[in-house]
């Protein structure tokens, strides 16, 4: 007599080391978005005051300029980010997002910007800025910091680098990305080529008020 599990149909077999997934690293400007923040606290406080209080048509220039100028500091300022993901770069920029698959990444560079080249192509990552002040600063710290250990015991010690513990943040960021771009390229789920949305969601409202703030000022 057959038991109830012979009919049973057998189990799928599952991997025995199944490949970990991780959350996709972020990296975005602290100052751009506190900078963001402030302009739409000023923009909104000062756009509803002259909305509500203002005369004639200055409630109506005021909701021009509202829809016009907003999309842009959202786009230039809360926007930008760049995520790192296990098979694909995706870079929000103001006002595209671009998709980079690690396989189609040549390379990540910082010059006086910040810049990714795939696919021929090259994307300027407005969430990692460039600053020369902080990379001239890095490097006056890592000056004194091997001046006071010459022998390089401390490095010997610690395993680490001097010189990556005191990178300026853009130039780290920029090694992080090349070196996620080198370990995933060969995945299977990273090959492909570029992919470029544009933001339509914040153009069109801001194209919208630019033109109707132009036609308010044109009547008079």
């Amino acid at each position: 007599m057959k038991s109830p599990d012979d009919d049973a149909s057998p189990a799928a077999p599952q991997p025995e080391n199944p490949e970990p997934r991780y959350a996709d690293r972020v990296f975005r400007s602290p100052s751009g978005i506190a900078g963001g923040v402030l302009l739409l606290a000023l923009g909104g406080w000062l756009g509803i005051d002259a909305v509500i209080n203002g005369d004639g048509r200055t409630p109506w220039v005021a909701l021009a300029g509202l829809l016009c100028v907003v999309p842009l500091v959202v786009a230039f300022t809360l926007r930008p980010a760049v995520f790192a993901g296990e098979d694909r770069l995706r870079v929000r920029n103001p006002f595209r997002t671009i998709n980079l698959p690690w396989a189609s990444v040549e390379g990540v560079r910082a010059g006086y910007s910040a810049e990714v080249l795939a696919g021929g192509g090259k994307y300027q990552l407005w969430a990692v800025p460039v600053s020369l002040r902080q990379r001239k600063r890095a490097t006056r710290r890592q000056a004194r910091a091997a001046a006071d250990d010459p022998s390089g015991r401390t490095k010997a010690h610690s395993g680490v680098d001097i010189d990556e513990k005191l990178r300026a943040p853009a130039d780290q960021t920029v090694d992080d990305l090349r070196e996620l771009a080198e370990r995933n390229a060969r995945r299977k789920g990273a090959q492909g080529e570029p992919e470029v949305r544009w933001a339509v969601e914040l153009i069109a409202p801001a194209v919208a008020g630019a033109v109707l703030l132009i036609v308010l000022l044109a009547v008079g």
